[in-house]
């Protein structure tokens, strides 16, 4: 790195599943969601590996996860208070969690005591690598110097214009984070039923369709891709794929898009464990905007 110096920092959550060599490349710090078994907490990320919570929920163990307490908000913003650095955090979705809310009241609480607090924070809307792509633009556009007000104009963009679309391998887990009824979870997994879910305006969690058997469902969501960003110039934009340890899944829809749409650059990660606790191995997920950005 040696003395290069960021205009704007880019802080996130861990609920943003980026892979660690770009948060490395872009000094992307990160705060890591709590994930809980058994009343242990654990750090997503930090002191629970996500290989590990997918092999013990394949084994029937339960996780939950509970948002940033204002108190690790408090201690970051205070040392960003005093770094006097201009400061962006990005948020997993007011929608799933409460944390964004968390944030501001920890913001107002280190406002009164540093006024010169300079942070901004956007509610990103999305989830995982969806979430993910704000954050990378965000912090490529900091690393080329772009200012505060230029970021925060193509967040707004991006949260806007931002398309999740994913499946689940199985209802159960969606079934006890109560996201789907237990007949809903049963009847899928007697019929090999495969949900279709989004994240909408509103940044929480909507099944959209059901599809029966696994190549059925990539086939559809490439092409609900085509619907909703076939006028948005797939082929030049950075598409998010994330895998609840299915990596060959991950690969399978990467080559499928490649191959219909033509698209180049890709982030592709493991669904961390703040989200994975919800969506449960075998999730994927598409990610991508159905607008084109005026300018970069």
């Amino acid at each position: 790195m040696g003395g290069f110096i960021m205009a704007v920092k880019i802080l996130s959550d861990s609920a943003c599943d980026l892979p660690k060599e770009i948060l490395d490349e872009y000094n992307i710090d990160i705060l890591p969601i709590l994930v809980i078994k058994d009343d242990k907490e654990y750090l997503d990320g930090e002191t629970l590996d996500p290989m590990k919570l997918y092999e013990d929920m394949r084994n029937g163990e339960v996780y939950k996860t509970a948002q940033i307490p204002p108190s690790v908000f408090e201690k970051k913003f205070e040392e960003i208070a005093k770094s006097g650095e201009s400061t962006i955090y990005i948020c997993f979705s007011s929608g799933l969690s409460g944390t964004y809310q968390s944030a501001v009241i920890a913001k107002e609480a280190i406002k009164e005591k540093y006024p010169d607090l300079d942070l901004e924070i956007v509610d990103s809307k999305s989830a995982s690598v969806g979430f993910g792509l704000l954050v990378y633009k965000a912090a490529q556009m900091a690393k080329a110097g772009k200012s505060k007000e230029d970021i925060l104009k193509t967040l707004d963009f991006y949260v806007d214009h931002i398309e999740h679309i994913f499946t689940v391998d199985d209802l159960e887990y969606l079934f006890r984070g109560g996201r789907v009824s237990r007949a809903q979870a049963i009847v899928g997994g007697l019929l090999n039923i495969k949900p279709i879910l989004d994240i909408p305006e509103d940044g929480t969690l909507r099944p959209i369709e059901k599809v029966r058997g696994r190549n059925k469902v990539l086939k559809r969501m490439i092409k609900i891709m085509e619907e909703r960003g076939g006028e948005a110039d797939l082929k030049n934009q950075t598409i998010g794929i994330n895998h609840g340890d299915d990596i060959e899944g991950a690969m399978k829809l990467k080559k499928m898009i490649e191959e219909k749409y033509g698209c180049t650059d890709f982030v592709i990660n493991i669904i961390g464990c703040a989200i994975g606790a919800h969506s449960g191995p075998g999730t994927l997920s598409v990610f991508f905007l159905n607008e084109k950005p005026s300018q970069d």
